[in-house]
């Protein structure tokens, strides 16, 4: 008996797989972003224009998704105003930034991936921008103590962008700890240990 997926199934596996790998933001991933990359995932989107009243949006992570309404369906399915009105996502990047153990000093390994976003936060696209650092970390530890280092981290992150030429006054550096896990079905996953940044305008 043939205990290989088929064709289809390995192709639709290894997809979800290397989407998964992307979402996750994994280390090596990561890697790979050049600051124009970084630019482009961090970059404003343009203002939308306003909806027909027969079509609804829903915000799909940065992307903004514009459902038609289907011809000859009741008006109230299209324009019931019980939808809860969504606040857009704000552009963002997660970066798998290594740091020493029990520290927040940055792994020589990870200073690349840095020199990259201080060149991005730098570029013209994004230089009129501020942007919010968060420190993450996965659930091991106690709750005050993850808090307290992912603010260290955070700011060594801010620190260090700012030796590289960004103005700091640009940045905000916070501490989230195991409070918004990037995988929430394994508190303890390396995925969690992250730094996020944000556009804020």
């Amino acid at each position: 008996m043939n205990v290989f997926p088929s064709r289809p199934l390995r192709a639709a596996c290894q997809s979800l797989a290397w989407l998964g790998v992307v979402l996750a933001g994994s280390a090596w991933g990561q890697a790979a972003l050049t600051a124009e990359q970084m630019v482009e995932q961090l970059k404003a989107a343009p203002a939308a224009v306003a909806p027909a009243p027969a079509a609804r949006t829903r915000g799909l992570t940065r992307n903004l998704a514009v459902e038609a309404a289907v011809p000859g369906a009741p008006a109230a399915e299209a324009t019931s105003s019980a939808s809860p009105v969504v606040a857009p996502v704000k552009p963002s990047l997660s970066l798998l930034i290594q740091f020493d153990f029990n520290s927040a000093r940055v792994k020589a390994e990870s200073q690349q991936s840095l020199a990259n976003l201080a060149k991005a936060l730098q570029s013209d696209a994004l230089a009129r921008s501020r942007f919010a650092i968060e420190g993450h970390t996965d659930a091991k530890g106690g709750a005050d103590y993850n808090l307290k280092l992912s603010q260290q981290r955070a700011e060594a992150v801010r620190e260090f962008l700012g030796g590289r030429g960004v103005a700091t006054e640009r940045l905000v550096a916070s501490g989230k700890g195991s409070t918004e896990l990037a995988n929430s079905g394994d508190p303890f996953a390396a995925e969690n240990r992250r730094v996020r940044i944000v556009n804020l305008d």
